[in-house]
């Protein structure tokens, strides 16, 4: 099969998926190495075709608009369960999360976590991984983009941040976000 051919068979494997579909599962279906699947989101992504990349794969996005703030939270490494299950327990997703550095600028990470399910299996994935969590690059330091569904929403959150001692400032997302959705998960482009 060639490029063309494969990308197409990509993007229909994708639309007709309702779950994301790993680059390793792709690979299998399209024949070819895990690398060729990159290679090809990459060039998919490139001609604008809404594909996004989640820790559980790839999958195609749907435009949906959502309420959107900028919250820049401090707490150590401790609280991050209970931070994030705070968030999703006023009714947010926490779309990412982001750090300043001061040597590398500002590293970010999807996340687009929405219910305590998705908490627990973040929290299980980051305690299987060598690596640190992002806030401890910054002393605690850290912003998370945060999507509800009303503007009263994210004024809840930030109010039970303040309450628990982790707000730091709120702020809007610039004009060129966007929010997509697909199967109930979103994703922020910026």
């Amino acid at each position: 099969m060639d490029g063309e051919t494969r990308r197409r068979r990509i993007l229909q494997l994708l639309q007709a998926s309702k779950k994301p579909i790993s680059g390793g599962e792709l690979a299998k279906r399209c024949k070819v190495s895990r690398q060729v699947i990159v290679q090809d989101i990459a060039l998919l992504r490139a001609s604008c075709q809404g594909i996004l990349s989640t820790n559980r794969g790839y999958l195609i996005a749907a435009a949906t608009p959502e309420c959107l703030r900028i919250f820049t939270v401090k707490h150590d490494s401790q609280a991050i369960e209970d931070e994030l299950n705070l968030i999703v327990d006023c009714g947010g997703r926490v779309q990412d999360i982001s750090v300043e550095h001061g040597i590398y600028g500002k590293l970010q990470a999807g996340l687009s976590i929405g219910c305590r399910r998705e908490v627990e299996e973040f929290l299980e994935a980051l305690s299987q991984s060598p690596t640190r969590p992002l806030n401890e690059l910054t002393d605690g330091i850290h912003s998370h983009l945060v999507s509800a569904s009303t503007e009263q929403t994210l004024d809840f959150i930030e109010q039970q941040l303040i309450v628990k001692g982790y707000w730091v400032k709120s702020t809007k997302p610039s004009d060129k976000t966007e929010i997509f959705s697909v199967d109930g998960r979103e994703k922020i482009v910026v």
